[in-house]
């Protein structure tokens, strides 16, 4: 496409260069910048994108877009200089463009909340595999295509950047993909990562103090989920969620809600819980459903009626819909039981907030047949004020904790770890050890037949960021390791 087609509906000045030239990417890493990109100048909490121009340029871009107007007169430069008001809604507009749309070759879902979205985006793609759609999921945990894993080539975020999600879409259409389903994360949202989307259906789950850092105060975290609500044509909402009541009755277009109380349109009630399993029974508009789904605890039945109602609202039959959430099964990371033979109930889940944290601790207490063990701890460089929240939440459950260390960061884990101990009630037993391995390793080792052992925090992941250096770890393959030790040893 050319430069002059791309830009020719979007406000914009131009100096110097031609615009008769093809462009064939975007890029704002002026490192990745290949032979015949745009590139796209990006001021980051720390760094500013034009420091870069040159290197850009030399890799081959063909234009360099600014947002700061005051540069187009003191730059000169050999290739077109382009000024727009904002550089992140040009990145987001311009991907979608040069890759066709592809989003409205789809019903796009969008899912937005503190917790539970990897795991509601995850059972929206089950549903709809087992009613014969083929189905992308994109967020967290990668990309996936009718639940298998697709190797392409992104960034590793839960909500990507347009530069590559429109690339995914764009693939996904191409391999018959009808429905994609999107995990929609506060930064992405502010940073305009899914204003061309066209997103059909857009998901509230809940509300909880989480990334106030990355957005400056509390107001402005809720502010960015709320721009889900205006990309969206229609809106599923958690009626049990105050946040999201407040949501619906600020959105002006159709909305329903879901939830387990009342005044909702999708109501899910417990009828009887067993060791892994509810039956439950689904009031709603489209009638009464009795069935069963294969989970414990309040906050799956909040993430499967999420899923239940978007599904339902996108046309299909209700009673179709729960015959299929019969077969549900959790995302890798997300409360993923590891076998053993040593009669211990080992769970790993991504729970890394006080909210997420609570909920996991409520469901294992439930079923742990001795004691509750946990290992966990906070990460650095972010959301300090949740640490003291975590270990009163932690110590209202377990019997016994490890604290270790999560992805520290810059911080000290010495220092975080003081500042979760601080929520621990005075009698609880605990344990500190820094090294992640060590600490997990203890823990099996030291439980006794019948214990539970909830290893939290980092989930799917399998890299751990201590100082500036990422090495590999993987909660789930360093558990395996310990287990097949134990069971070599006799």
């Amino acid at each position: 496409m050319q430069l002059a087609e791309l830009l020719k509906d979007w406000p914009c000045t131009v100096k110097g260069g031609s615009i008769r030239i093809e462009v064939l990417g975007i890029e704002d890493y002026a490192q990745h910048v290949k032979e015949g990109d745009l590139f796209i100048v990006r001021k980051g909490a720390n760094d500013d994108g034009f420091k870069y121009v040159e290197i850009a340029i030399q890799n081959g871009a063909i234009g360099v877009v600014i947002e700061d107007e005051k540069l187009l007169d003191k730059v000169s430069l050999p290739v077109p200089v382009i000024w727009v008001p904002n550089c992140m809604k040009f990145m987001s507009y311009s991907a979608a463009k040069l890759n066709r749309f592809p989003a409205e070759a789809m019903q796009v879902i969008a899912i937005t909340g503190t917790n539970g979205k990897t795991t509601v985006s995850h059972f929206i793609g089950q549903i709809l595999n087992t009613l014969h759609k083929k189905v992308m999921v994109i967020g967290t945990n990668g990309v996936f295509i009718n639940g298998k894993e697709v190797n392409l080539e992104y960034e590793h975020l839960t909500t990507l950047q347009p530069k590559h999600l429109h690339k995914i879409f764009r693939y996904g259409v191409s391999q018959g993909v009808q429905y994609a389903v999107l995990e929609a994360s506060s930064m992405g949202l502010a940073k305009h990562r899914l204003d061309d989307c066209s997103i059909n259906i857009g998901v509230f789950l809940n509300l909880a103090e989480d990334h106030i850092e990355d957005h400056g105060s509390f107001e402005k975290y809720k502010s960015a989920k709320q721009i889900l609500s205006t990309l969206s044509e229609k809106l599923v909402l958690n009626g049990d969620d105050s946040f999201c009541r407040t949501v619906g009755l600020q959105a002006k277009k159709p909305k329903v809600y879901c939830g387990l109380g009342n005044r909702v349109d999708y109501q899910l009630q417990l009828l009887a819980d067993g060791n892994n399993s509810s039956t439950v029974c689904l009031q709603s508009k489209k009638g009464q459903k009795v069935f069963t789904l294969p989970f414990v605890g309040d906050h799956h039945l909040q993430n499967s009626i999420a899923a239940i109602t978007t599904v339902s609202e996108l046309g299909f039959d209700i009673e179709e819909v729960c015959y299929a959430a019969e077969s549900l099964s959790l995302p890798k990371g997300r409360l993923q039981y590891i076998k053993n033979n040593l009669n211990l109930d080992i769970y790993i889940d991504y729970a890394h907030t006080e909210a997420a944290l609570r909920a996991v601790l409520q469901t294992l207490k439930k079923t742990t047949k001795r004691n509750l063990i946990v290992l966990f701890s906070c990460g650095g460089d972010r959301d300090k004020h949740k640490r003291i929240k975590m270990g009163a939440v932690a110590s209202k459950y377990a019997d016994m904790i490890y604290l270790t260390t999560d992805n520290p960061r810059s911080e000290d884990p010495e220092v975080i770890n003081s500042q979760i101990a601080a929520g621990f009630l005075s009698t609880q037993k605990y344990e500190t050890i820094l090294n992640r391995g060590e600490a997990i390793t203890k823990a099996i080792l030291s439980a006794k037949e019948g214990d539970t052992i909830l290893i939290a925090g980092k989930g799917h992941e399998d890299t751990q960021t201590i100082g500036k250096t990422q090495i590999r770890f993987s909660d789930i393959e360093f558990v395996q390791s310990v287990l097949e030790s134990k069971l070599n040893q006799g």
